[in-house]
This record gives C-alpha cells, structure tokens and sequence, in this order.
C-alpha cells in the first residue's frame, strides 16, 4: 500500500517481497553502528522481521517503517516511518538509508513527508526520535526537521539524545 509520494520518492508499506532489501539495509555497518544489530542475516529472517515489525505495526496503530523508493524506478533506497515503541510514551520517526544515497536530501524529503501525513492521518500532537549522541547527520536532519532536543532516554544499553517535534 503506498503512503505517499513526493516529488523523488515513493513510500509505501512493506510487503514480503522486501525481504532481500531488509537483509541489505539491516546489515549496512551504519545501520549496525547508529541503530542497533537486529540479528537479521537471511531472507527468512528478514520475512519474521517486516511481519512482527513494520506489518504488525501497520495492523496495530495505522503507521510503521515503511519502504522508501525512487520514484519511477523503484531502487529502494531506505525506510521511514512512525514507530510505536513500549519505552516512549509516544510515536518515533525512526529511518535508515543506504550510505549511497545518503547527502542527497532523500531523508529529509521522506521523513518530512511522513511527519506530515502520519500527524495528520493520526491526529498526532508530537511525534519524537532518539538517536546516539554522536550521530551528527541524524541530528542535523531532526533539527531542519524542526525537532528540538528535549534529554536523553536510555536505549539499546547506550545514552541516546531524545527529540521531539510538535506541529
């Protein structure tokens, strides 16, 4: 199901047929390094991985990670989306690229776009993110984004830098 479009992009929900995409993405060094080893190293893991993840979510709450592709071709590129998580008391902008598209304005322009759709699909009044102390990129995209940072959350064993945005 697609999402939106923006002038680039395309975002949509993931589907199965993303597996092999997942597997690529969730084992790039950055994603390791700036979010966290998810443990996914097959095709069938990356399957168990969209359906109690993403596809949960859609099913759960309306929103999730969602697939971010090039318009036209359909290279998928990253995912972005609004997460649910138990921790936070309320929805994330959470989003990962491949480093090969990254600098290009493809994030800023995907999340953008689902900060605007899901807020207003959802009612949302705030949407957060947290992300690690030293990821400069990712705090220079909240920021232009229109977050600020707010403290500091314990995730995943590390400190993080917790944002948030109100519309």
């Amino acid at each position: 199901m697609k999402v939106i479009d923006t002038e680039r992009l395309t975002i949509r929900h993931f589907e199965h047929r993303d597996a092999d995409f997942i597997v690529r993405l969730l084992n790039d060094p950055s994603f390791i390094r700036h979010i966290a080893d998810k443990g996914v190293r097959t095709r069938e893991e990356a399957v168990r991985y969209l359906e109690h993840g993403p596809m949960a979510s859609y099913r759960a709450h309306g929103f999730g990670l969602n697939l971010v592709q090039l318009k036209g071709e359909g290279t998928p590129i990253g995912m972005c989306g609004l997460v649910k998580r138990d921790e936070l008391a309320g929805p994330d902008l959470g989003y990962a690229f491949l480093p090969a598209f990254c600098g290009r304005g493809y994030a800023f322009e995907a999340a953008a776009a689902v900060l605007d759709q899901g807020m207003a699909a959802h009612a949302l009044e705030a949407v957060l993110a947290v992300t690690l102390p030293d990821n400069s990129r990712s705090h220079r995209l909240l920021n232009r984004l229109g977050f600020s940072a707010t403290g500091t959350v314990e995730r995943y064993g590390a400190r993080n830098t917790f944002f948030e945005y109100r519309h």
